[in-house]
């Protein structure tokens, strides 16, 4: 099932964010490129917009931007059964907390930390919301990776912290390894000095074709469309300079929430 209605195992990226300088002009960009709606929170939340599929909630745009300077780019949340133990273990392993841990008005215990090779990313203890409530269908999160440098810190970082093992998926010239919670792969982690960060996929029905409207609604094109054995893929750049992927499925999306 692509519904999920508990909370996420640990360490399972289970919500993705971004914090946009304008959230009209965003919500227009995922609206029409990924078929969300919106829940737009009140003026308490900054006008928090939760992107919806089928009536459930896959990511959201957020409108607070502390250092208005830094670049736009998504953050992935890793689900947590404490955000706070978990938070505590990061840092001691080499991690800086940037924010947190605090309390996000019931909806859940939040921290974000920059992790040891200074990749940031967001800890999740789920309240009333779990996070994604779809995934891996179009519109949703199909894969979540972090890139970078160091793959070989990387990967101790998070296996040590949220108690994850390995599966090598290397091939000559590329260091790359899922994460997997027991047999279950929960993303990947691999070797990439040219885009350091946690890299967020969206599924889609046709990649060719959303590539192309990522252009005309005023995105640019990273990586042309191309073939993989997960899929046919392209990385796109969004209205603010944010780079995401986009990735084919072949599941249908899921009926509206009742």
């Amino acid at each position: 099932m692509s519904v999920r209605e508990e909370p996420w195992d640990e360490g399972t990226p289970c919500w993705a964010e971004l914090a946009v300088p304008d959230l009209e002009r965003g919500r227009r960009f995922y609206g029409e490129l990924l078929g969300w709606e919106f829940a737009i929170g009140s003026a308490e939340t900054g006008y928090y917009s939760e992107g919806l599929v089928g009536g459930r909630r896959v990511a959201a745009l957020n409108g607070y931007r502390p250092d208005p300077t830094a670049p736009v780019s998504w953050l992935t949340f890793l689900a947590a059964a404490d955000t706070t133990a978990t938070a505590a273990r990061a840092t001691t392993a080499g991690a800086v907390a940037l924010a947190g841990p605090v309390d996000v008005m019931g909806f859940g215990r939040m921290a974000v930390l920059a992790d040891p090779v200074g990749v940031p990313f967001a800890v999740w203890q789920a309240g009333t919301s779990l996070g994604a409530e779809v995934v891996n269908e179009p519109g949703t999160m199909i894969w979540n990776e972090h890139m970078s440098g160091d793959w070989t810190r990387a990967r101790d970082f998070y296996t040590g912290t949220f108690g994850l093992t390995l599966e090598d998926m290397s091939a000559p010239g590329f260091d790359y390894a899922t994460l997997q919670r027991g047999d279950r792969a929960v993303g990947g982690i691999g070797a990439w000095d040219d885009a350091p960060g946690w890299q967020v996929y969206f599924g889609v029905t046709d990649t060719d074709a959303t590539t192309a409207a990522a252009e005309r609604l005023g995105g640019a094109v990273a990586l042309a469309p191309q073939d993989s054995t997960y899929g046919r893929l392209a990385w796109v750049v969004g209205p603010f300079g944010e780079r995401f992927w986009l990735m084919s499925t072949d599941e249908a999306s899921t009926p509206a929430a009742p």
